[in-house]
């Protein structure tokens, strides 16, 4: 990694969230095995808690039905439910779907794995959407499986490359600040690993207002701040304050760059896990977490215009919709 020449100082901006309102909450192989489960006239109902609507979140949830339906055809049913980023709906939707008995339940986002996990113990739940299973679940030894009925895919993408873009982009910047809410374990825990990689560049910390304080502003996958991009650029963009997001979507409604992870790439993995589970009989409490294979350097053409923004030639517009 390479090092700041000059020191730098992390605000850790949870205190900007004022403004925004409170926290919320093989193809051979996969032809042969459609066929045998056809075959078997098993018709496999799966159950989707997604916490939220948003882009990032919805790529996840069409990758892992669209595996499901290209493997399964007419033998998998889903029932999507939305819990509109409230714990209390999850928790129903998580319960209603112990009720029906369904044969498998895909929890997209971390409230909503917490609360499947709370439902039971006996259904397979994949999550997806979920950057650190071992601090979303609490357990201590994490050894890269949960050893209970739950296993899935992470949206985690490598925290020391983004704080390289960071130096990368902004190499005179002195000040660094963190925004998440900090009601989210997941925004959490990356807040804290950002923050360790920068202490590395001889950083401190303070707690400021971010625009005021910051030359550029971190915001990690966070499903709040996914929700109020427009509400962070109107104040970040005139301000002349530049965001590193931490994925795709957040980038899009608010940041200059990112080094994201496909969404609709770990949707998919967790539809292929969900498959060897329903029809070949693995064993969920020994599937490790999967991660996405693939990370891409990426920019708002649009913000990074209008601040006047220069970013190397391998880094990929995001196509505007």
């Amino acid at each position: 990694m390479k090092k700041l020449n000059k020191a730098m100082s992390v605000a850790v901006a949870a205190a900007m969230m004022v403004s925004l309102g409170a926290c919320g909450n093989s193809a051979d192989a996969a032809k042969d095995g459609t066929q045998s489960a056809g075959a078997s006239g098993k018709v496999y109902n799966i159950g989707i808690c997604q916490q939220l609507e948003h882009p990032a979140l919805d790529q996840a949830t069409q990758g892992f039905e669209d595996v499901l339906k290209e493997k399964l055809g007419d033998n998998v049913k889903f029932d999507l439910q939305n819990a509109q980023n409230e714990q209390a709906n999850a928790s129903t939707i998580a319960n209603n779907f112990v009720s029906s008995n369904v044969d498998l339940i895909l929890a997209n986002a971390t409230t909503a794995l917490q609360t499947c996990a709370a439902a039971t113990t006996d259904i397979p739940i994949l999550g997806t959407s979920v950057t650190d299973y071992a601090t979303a679940l609490e357990i201590s030894d994490w050894s890269g499986t949960t050893g209970r009925n739950i296993s899935g895919t992470s949206d985690l993408a490598p925290l020391d490359q983004q704080e390289d873009m960071l130096v990368e982009l902004y190499p005179d910047a002195k000040h660094v600040a963190i925004l998440y809410c900090s009601a989210e374990a997941n925004s959490k825990y990356q807040a804290t690993e950002f923050e360790k990689y920068l202490d590395e560049d001889g950083i401190g910390s303070v707690v400021q207002s971010a625009t005021e304080y910051a030359d550029v502003i971190y915001v990690p996958t966070d499903n709040t701040m996914a929700q109020n991009t427009e509400a962070i650029n109107n104040i970040a963009l005139p301000a002349g304050t530049p965001i590193i997001a931490g994925e795709e979507g957040i980038c899009k409604g608010c940041g200059v760059a990112t080094l994201s992870i496909s969404y609709y790439d770990i949707g998919k993995k967790a539809g292929e896990m969900a498959y060897d589970i329903l029809v070949n009989g693995a064993d969920i409490t020994t599937m490790k977490i999967e991660t996405a294979p693939n990370v891409t350097k990426e920019y708002n053409k649009d913000i990074c215009d209008q601040l006047g923004v220069k970013v190397p030639d391998d880094y990929k517009a995001i196509e505007a919709e």
